[in-house]
């Protein structure tokens, strides 16, 4: 079984403003096989965001080494890691983010479009993934119009639009009652489970994360 993601030693400090700079991660190492769903838990304000920006090439370290698929993404270029970014992760957040002009159906479209997808196939991708999570009744409701669950559902098909190897997600339940939670989370496994990618999802609900292949914990600036 390959990886998906590999993270090896990274280092991260910030200033924000200060004289002597705060250090977020101190020699964090991960990995995540292909078709492992792992569990990121950690106390608020121990790095997990910045573990996962830097997983997804969203942030850089100032040390470490990022690898997508075996590939090193540490030191590409702008374009190169902004091809590999959109290509190769997904991201999910607490709040879905979803464009609120667009349709559910068009959230889904529009990154496969920029991925350089043909539009009636990103459509049929789109409508096939809004089914498998039980929202295709809704895809020509904009999000206002839908409930939070039913647009998180939405946010998980976005992720996924362009078949990524890996997951990322970032307290994908946070903001949605027990109940719902456990049923978008459901459907979340699901996708995952189907698509055979790596996942790696912070989260504070230890239910949630016990029903995960595997769990870890960010402790001063390292995974234990």
């Amino acid at each position: 079984m390959s990886d998906a993601l590999v993270l090896e030693g990274l280092e991260k400090g910030y200033n924000h403003g200060r004289p002597s700079q705060v250090q977020v991660l101190r020699g964090a190492s991960l990995s995540v096989a292909a078709g492992e769903v792992v569990a990121l838990v950690a106390p608020s304000g121990a790095g997990k965001s910045t573990l996962l920006h830097i997983a997804g090439l969203l942030d850089t370290p100032d040390a470490g080494q990022v690898m997508l698929g075996g590939r090193a993404m540490t030191g590409l270029g702008d374009r190169a890691m902004t091809e590999a970014r959109r290509g190769e992760v997904g991201f999910i957040y607490q709040f879905h983010h979803l464009l609120p002009e667009f349709t559910a159906l068009e959230n889904v479209v529009i990154p496969q479009l920029a991925n350089g997808v043909d539009k009636a196939a990103a459509e049929a991708r789109a409508m096939s993934l809004l089914d498998r999570v039980g929202v295709a009744g809704r895809a020509q409701h904009r999000p206002a119009a839908m409930s939070g669950g039913e647009q998180q559902r939405v946010a998980f098909c976005r992720a996924l639009a362009n078949e990524p190897r890996l997951l990322l997600a970032d307290e994908p339940t946070g903001n949605l009652d027990p109940g719902t939670s456990d049923q978008v989370f459901g459907a979340l496994m699901e996708l995952v489970r189907a698509t055979g990618m790596g996942a790696l999802i912070a989260t504070h609900n230890m239910e949630l994360a016990a029903r995960m292949d595997r769990v870890v914990r960010l402790e001063a600036g390292r995974v234990v």
